[in-house]
């Protein structure tokens, strides 16, 4: 027997085989079959390689492809950061389960993938920002501003109360990035125009004016005729799907809400150990007024101006130096920076690591009064003065005791509610049928909610990711506790389907009264309709008033009526600007329905706006609100093109 299975694993059958097993391991590695790996991402982005653009995405060519994942917890922090942006924005109008919609999650999402979209188009297009640019953008911002112009102590204060706190060099990391990646949408948007022929004819239509005459027909009587049983069953046949009664379920859950915990007690030692682990968050760091005069020397420039530029540094450092020299009037008249130039060469209050190496090293090293130089730097060459000194300031324990006494109980808090949550998850799994044994254990109140349905219904059954979990298949069928909810910041769930109907058709019996009644409503919808086509067909032929008197009814009119005006309601005022413009001598009739009566309505004459009253101040405002839009449509127009050039895979279950 080894001898005849010897033989047959000798031949050309095993050896085309054992090629065949040696393909998905020269691919993917013995570690593939190995290991198994857990995805956690939100999101994943596939690009393909940048020698073959159209490559397919089919195996073996996927691997390939370079995989960019956003992953969840990315998109659970900008969840939480942008649901309290809005809650503080909006208020008590903050709309907690508008925000928790499919919808909205996925609107913050598509943010985040375009965004990375954005990073991975300018790495392919190789841009670069400055360092003139970077401080350029965060002196324009509001933050950092004290009367309008920027405070350094503001910023390295806002700086060091971030948690965790960012040094000046993190943050123009940060900044560097997002000017690069928004560099090239920013340029489309700016780049939009419109012309003057566009204007005009915007401004015609803006300022348009309309005479309009209506009529408002009364309601349809109520339809009193008979319902046969006959049309009853058709009725009932055609909408049978208006007829059911959804699905529902009715659960049991145990809360674990981390701010009922009771406040731990924290003492001095554990204060005082925070102090110093945080002493940069309360303390300033040293700063100095410092001016300088820039000779620019190009980086491609020749050596011969190379050595005239440091040539021309020199003199200037010497004249700085000079006693009695006026450092201001010479930066003024001679430095190459913009910036500073108008300014006496000032650059304002500087901390240390906030400028380029050698100069803030050079910068650091000297007094108050003091001019050095010439200093190199990529940007050239620098004459530097030193026109005051801060000392670095300390906020003293006893001032920052109740800040650290509240984060300190704040994390104690936390760790408290992670402790319970896990203990309670794991009580659960240790009886998975009931949360009642893992309830009393942990002293928790075991609730239950009434019935509802896939629409939600009160306390925790508004929320999005709780009927999510409510209705998945696992739920309805194991009858087991769930995993975790997190319901918000240190407020989590886990809950269990003790009751669970399924939607059903309601028997004609149950409903004769709905279905009646909805056919009386179409009779009467069906009048109404048939009434206003008749007095429209009526106006067309003998005008408005005419119809109107013959039918008993009393026209209004409105004269001179500009868009936007809601007269007699916006839905009827943007039907009278939606009709066709009437013809020569005649007028334009139209219908709209307005709550449950019919307006019947002619627009007798339109004017355009006189574009020769418009001044040069509100031409150049619509302009600039026209490019603004046309830009904006132009910028997503190019996401769009970017998206496409992607695969774009959305873990729909992790939203």
């Amino acid at each position: 027997m080894l001898q005849k299975l010897r033989e047959k694993t000798s031949g050309w059958i095993a050896t085309v085989i054992l090629g065949l097993l040696i393909v998905p391991f020269a691919f993917f590695g013995m570690e593939s079959y190995m290991s198994q790996q857990v995805d956690n991402y939100a999101a994943r982005i596939a690009q393909p390689p940048s020698w073959w653009k159209s490559a397919p995405q089919v195996w073996p060519v996927t691997y390939l492809w370079k995989i960019h994942d956003i992953d969840a917890q990315a998109y659970r922090e900008r969840l939480e950061v942008t649901r309290m942006n809005m809650r503080e924005q909006q208020g008590e109008n903050f709309d907690p389960k508008a925000f928790e919609s499919v919808e909205n999650k996925r609107r913050i999402l598509d943010a985040l993938i375009d965004e990375q979209l954005m990073k991975l188009a300018a790495e392919r297009d190789g841009i670069v920002i400055g360092d003139v640019a970077v401080r350029d953008a965060i002196q324009k911002f509001p933050d950092f501003q004290v009367d309008g112009a920027f405070n350094a102590d503001r910023y390295q204060l806002l700086l060091a109360s971030q948690n965790p706190p960012l040094t000046p060099r993190d943050f123009e990391a940060r900044i560097r990035d997002s000017l690069k990646n928004e560099l090239i949408p920013a340029g489309i948007a700016r780049s939009a125009f419109v012309t003057d022929a566009e204007l005009d004819r915007l401004m015609r239509l803006l300022g348009e004016r309309r005479d309009v005459g209506f009529v408002t027909l009364p309601p349809a009587a109520p339809d009193t005729a008979e319902v046969t049983a006959a049309q009853i069953d058709a009725w009932y046949q055609a909408h049978k799907s208006d007829y059911r009664k959804p699905e529902s379920v009715r659960l049991e859950y145990v809360e674990v809400d981390g701010s009922a915990l009771p406040a731990p007690a924290v003492d001095e030692a554990a204060l005082r150990k925070r102090y110093q682990e945080q002493i940069a968050k309360y303390s300033s760091a040293e700063k100095r007024e410092v001016a300088h005069i820039l000779v620019a020397v190009a980086a491609n420039a020749s050596d011969a101006d190379k050595k005239a530029a440091e040539a021309k540094a020199r003199k200037l450092a010497a004249e700085a130096k000079a006693p009695g020299a006026d450092f201001a009037a010479l930066a003024s008249a001679s430095s190459d920076d913009a910036g500073s130039k108008a300014s006496g060469g000032s650059l304002g209050l500087i901390t240390k690591g906030g400028m380029p190496g050698a100069f803030d090293d050079t910068a650091f090293a000297m007094q108050a009064g003091e001019v050095r130089g010439p200093v190199k730097t990529d940007f050239g060459w620098h004459i530097i003065r030193v026109n005051g000194v801060q000392a670095a300031v300390q906020r003293p324990f006893e001032d920052a005791r109740a800040e650290l006494e509240k984060e300190l109980q704040e994390g104690s808090r936390e760790r408290a509610f992670n402790e319970l949550t896990g203990k309670l998850v794991d009580a659960a799994y240790r009886t998975p049928t009931s949360l009642e044994p893992a309830a009393k254990a942990l002293g928790l109140p075991l609730q239950t909610t009434p019935a509802f349905t896939r629409a939600g219904g009160p306390g925790i059954a508004s929320d999005q990711k709780v009927l999510r979990v409510a209705f998945s298949e696992t739920m309805l069928q194991d009858g087991t506790a769930s995993d975790p909810i997190e319901l918000g910041p240190e407020r989590t769930v886990l809950i269990r389907v003790i009751d669970h109907e399924a939607e059903k058709a309601l028997p004609l019996t149950q409903v004769r009264d709905a279905v009646v009644a909805a056919i009386r409503a179409d009779r009467q919808r069906k009048a109404a309709d048939t009434a206003a086509d008749a007095l429209v067909k009526a106006a067309k032929a003998k005008g408005l008033a005419v119809a109107a008197q013959e039918a008993g009814l009393v026209v209004a009119d409105l004269n001179d009526i500009t868009r936007g005006m809601p007269v007699p309601s916006p839905q009827a005022a943007q039907a009278f600007f939606d009709q066709p413009r009437p013809k020569a001598g005649g007028a334009s009739v139209g219908k709209v329905l307005v709550g449950d009566q019919y307006l019947v309505f002619a627009v007798r004459a339109v004017r355009d706006a006189d574009i020769g009253q418009v001044t040069p101040q509100e031409r150049d405002t619509l302009r600039k609100q026209m490019s603004a839009a046309h830009g904006m449509q132009a910028q997503n127009a190019f996401i769009r093109a970017a998206r496409a050039k992607y695969s774009i895979k959305v873990a729909e279950d992790r939203l």
